[in-house]
């Protein structure tokens, strides 16, 4: 008789991972949930319909967290068939601005296309009109130890 695999033996690896319906994206939500980024960190390639956020995200999946502290990596979210780029509550001309994404939903309009919503800590949301989701999220630097060496947590 074998053991069934459990999770404690996978190996910790970069994340690639990709999205194409609103299911998918609800796993790279709730793995960029608290990631922080500058706004400067933000791209939109309107001639590619590519939106991309360099993001310090909270390694969520980390497997180890019982052998050190909280951990980030910086991932790349890239979002493509943008049509439109819109925001609300942020302030783009302020390069010292750090924002905090705390949800990303999609809200279909016209099936496959709709958009989708970044939900950002103080009230801020970047809006992202698509054709249809396509969403990739990789990492793309070693793991570091957050510097508040903790977990984000949230009052229920």
């Amino acid at each position: 008789m074998t053991d069934d695999a459990r999770y404690e033996d996978g190996r910790e690896a970069p994340l690639n991972l990709g999205a194409l319906d609103a299911d998918d994206l609800k796993v790279i939500s709730s793995l960029t949930q608290d990631a922080v980024f500058p706004a400067t960190e933000m791209r939109w390639h309107q001639k590619g319909a590519r939106f991309a956020l360099l993001l310090n995200r909270v390694r969520w999946e980390d497997a180890g967290k019982a052998r050190h502290a909280a951990e980030r990596v910086q991932s790349v979210l890239m979002f493509n068939n943008v049509q439109r780029v819109s925001s609300q509550g942020i302030n783009k001309g302020d390069t010292d601005t750090i924002l905090s994404l705390l949800q990303i939903e999609f809200v279909e309009s016209d099936a496959p296309s709709g958009d989708i919503l970044l939900t950002l800590a103080g009230d801020g949301v970047i809006r992202l009109t698509v054709e249809a989701i396509e969403v990739t999220l990789k990492d793309v630097t070693k793991p570091y130890v957050a510097p508040s060496r903790s977990f984000p947590s949230h009052p229920d």
